[in-house]
């Protein structure tokens, strides 16, 4: 049963939108954070979502916006203080528009990225962003958090593949600039503002998304790499041969590489074994195969002694075959269980001294290190394991002070603790600690703008208390 004041926001809410409040709204994905709800809405339309919105802001009632909830930083749940309500976009995945010619896609933020990516695929389009959980994760929640992705080398992050979005803001009102150009100097720009703002500015309920023509060719290699040195080195030369085709390029661990040997021996390994290596995938002009570019990379990278070994895809299946082992390194972790996961970035230069530096100082922690990512773009997935033999609660009590190790490692480096997944709930204190002052300063001036009443996501980026 509802309480009284649950009741009366229940009552002001438009017919027809409030769910039933299941668990499945109150978890994320590592299982670290339960969350609460008094109420769970699913507006059908942005009409909806301002009605919603108002009603939340006259009861003084939060709301933490909900797309697949695929986020690894609990941006979509709130454990703690007044329980608030759940805007879920779930029945808002109309495919507004489609203009092929122009290349732009218009969504609503409840449709799937791997719904967007199909639909462009329909029209011979790519939307590029692409994610491990794009089968779920909504093309807003994507947004909200300026998801980046396998493909951020070559196409950026969600923000730079967005127009134009439809909003509504803190006090109901909606933002409407569904625009699809490139070029529109006409003052702020609000469009990045509440992208990458984890719905504590306001809540995405479109977006114009921009389309690319796909490559005439694609090609994809595994090569074994002796150090992230090599690997580094490796990338530029393969950004210089392919003319700025190079559409991916990740780094591996042989740590990672044991993980899914041992928990998913299923997931076939074209390198087994290797120290590092990395999966590099190009999409080149009509005129240039993939295939004899991938070759003479190899040639000339093996001259160079910066690959030792390599297998380039010969098939669809096996490129595919690639890819499956890259997206399975993340359930090869949840499986062996870890202490601690890092999303960090950090300038190219200063990767492989990272690399290196951070196994020395862990070394004496009887630990195992993950360590791989977007080495294209600098990010890194930077994971602590329990050695063999030893279970995670074992390390319960450095657990914080591991992850604030790695974390001033990067930040000593000029990186960031938080490259694509967002700050959410988790990193809320590192945000604080290591924020630049100012920056800090004007986004709590823009929250208390466009929210006097912290009714938009509160908890997440921001601590409640500064807000």
């Amino acid at each position: 049963m509802l309480n009284p004041a649950d009741s009366a926001l229940a009552a002001a809410l438009p017919d027809g939108v409030l769910r039933e409040l299941t668990p499945a709204y109150l978890e994320e994905p590592r299982g670290r954070y339960l969350g609460q709800a008094g109420l769970v809405a699913a507006p059908r339309n942005t009409a909806e979502v301002a009605a919603i919105v108002r009603a939340c802001a006259a009861a003084r009632v939060g709301i933490v916006p909900r797309g697949g909830g695929t986020g690894l930083v609990a941006g979509q749940v709130m454990p703690d203080g007044p329980a608030p309500l759940i805007l879920s976009l779930e029945r808002m995945t109309a495919l507004r528009g489609l203009w092929p010619e122009e290349n732009v896609l218009v969504a609503e933020a409840g449709m799937t990225l791997q719904t967007v990516r199909d639909a462009a695929a329909g029209a011979g389009r790519l939307f590029p962003l692409s994610l491990a959980s794009q089968g779920t994760a909504a093309i807003g929640g994507c947004l909200a958090t300026n998801a980046g992705g396998v493909s951020a080398l070559r196409h950026g992050t969600a923000r730079a593949l967005c127009l134009g979005i439809e909003a509504v803001l803190p006090d109901g009102s909606v933002i409407h600039d569904l625009k699809r150009l490139r070029k529109d100097n006409t003052g702020y720009d609000l469009r990045d503002l509440l992208i990458g703002a984890e719905g504590t500015l306001g809540i995405i309920t479109a977006a114009s998304l921009r389309l690319v023509v796909p490559p005439a060719a694609t090609g994809v290699a595994m090569l074994q790499v002796p150090s992230p040195d090599a690997a580094l080195t490796l990338l530029s030369l393969a950004e210089g041969r392919m003319a700025g085709g190079v559409t991916s390029f990740e780094l591996i661990s042989g740590q990672g590489l044991a993980f899914l040997a041992e928990k998913l021996p299923e997931i076939r390994q074209p390198l087994p074994g290797a120290e590092w290596s990395v999966l590099l995938e190009v999409g080149l002009p009509e005129g240039l195969p993939s295939d004899t570019a991938l070759e003479g990379l190899l040639t000339d990278a093996m001259e160079r002694g910066l690959v030792t070994d390599g297998v380039i895809a010969q098939s669809g299946q096996q490129a595919a075959d690639f890819w499956n082992l890259r997206e399975h390194l993340p359930e090869g972790n949840r499986r062996i269980g870890a202490i601690a996961s890092h999303d960090i970035s950090l300038p190219l230069s200063e990767i492989a001294g990272f690399i290196r530096d951070a196994g020395a100082a862990l070394a004496g922690h009887d630990l195992r290190i993950n360590c791989f990512g977007h080495l294209g773009d600098g990010n890194l997935h930077y994971n602590l394991f329990p050695a063999a033999g030893r279970q995670r609660g074992e390390y319960d009590a450095s657990r914080k002070a591991l992850s604030r190790l790695v974390h001033q490692m990067v930040v000593d480096r000029g990186g960031s603790f938080s490259a694509e997944h967002g700050v959410g709930r988790l990193k809320v204190a590192e945000l604080a600690e290591w924020g630049d002052p100012a920056r800090l300063a004007a986004m709590r001036a823009i929250k208390t703008a466009l929210d006097p009443l912290g009714i938009m996501n509160p908890g997440a980026v921001l601590s409640q208390a500064q807000d």
